[in-house]
C-alpha cells in the first residue's frame, strides 16, 4: 500500500473503526486511542497491507487487542493498589519528636547525615562505615562528633533552657 493509498484508507476507515471499537469498549476516548495506535502500527507495515487483504480487519483486531491489554493492565494495577491499601486503613499521625528529628537531620550536611545513619540506624562500626564510604576512620569520627553536636544543638528543648536552676 502506497502512502497515498494508506491516507485514503485512513480517511475512509477511521470513523467507522472508531465507532466499532466504541461499541465494543463502551468508551469513546479509549476507542479513539486504540484505533489511532492501531493505525500507527499499520503505518509502519503499510507496505505489507494490501487493499484487498482486509487491512480494516487487521486494524480492528489490533485495536481490540490493545484495548484488552489496557483493561488487563488497569485491572492488575487496581488489584495491586487494593492489596496494598487494605493493611493501612488508619495511619496515625507522626510523632512530634520524630518530625523534629527528621527536620534536624535534613539540616545536616549530607555526609554527616549519612554517617550518623550508618552508625546509629544500621549499627555499623567506624571501620565498617569507612569501608563502605571510602572515607578514612578519622573523617568518620569527625563526622560523627560534628553531627551529634549539631543534632544536640538543633534538638535542644527551649523549655529546658528557661527552667530555673534549683
Amino acid at each position: 500500500m502506497t502512502v497515498e493509498e494508506f491516507e485514503e484508507f485512513y480517511a475512509q476507515a477511521v470513523a467507522r473503526l472508531t465507532g466499532q471499537l466504541y461499541v465494543m469498549t463502551g468508551d469513546l476516548q479509549e476507542a479513539q486511542d486504540v484505533v489511532q495506535e492501531a493505525f500507527v502500527k499499520a503505518w509502519v507495515r503499510r507496505g505489507r497491507l494490501e487493499r484487498d487483504g482486509q487491512p480494516e480487519a487487521w486494524i480492528r483486531t489490533v485495536a481490540w487487542r490493545l484495548a484488552v491489554s489496557r483493561w488487563r493492565f488497569r485491572r492488575r494495577s487496581a488489584e495491586a493498589w487494593g492489596r496494598g491499601s487494605g493493611a493501612a486503613e488508619h495511619v496515625a499521625p507522626p510523632d512530634p519528636d520524630h518530625v523534629v528529628l527528621v527536620e534536624a537531620l535534613r539540616e545536616l550536611p549530607a555526609q554527616q547525615r549519612r554517617t550518623l545513619t550508618l552508625h546509629y540506624l544500621c549499627d555499623l562500626t567506624v571501620e565498617q562505615i569507612a569501608g563502605e564510604t571510602g572515607l578514612s576512620a578519622s573523617t568518620i569520627k569527625t563526622h560523627l562528633v560534628r553531627g551529634r553536636a549539631a543534632l544536640a544543638h538543633r534538638l535542644q528543648d527551649p523549655r529546658m533552657e528557661e527552667a530555673p536552676d534549683v
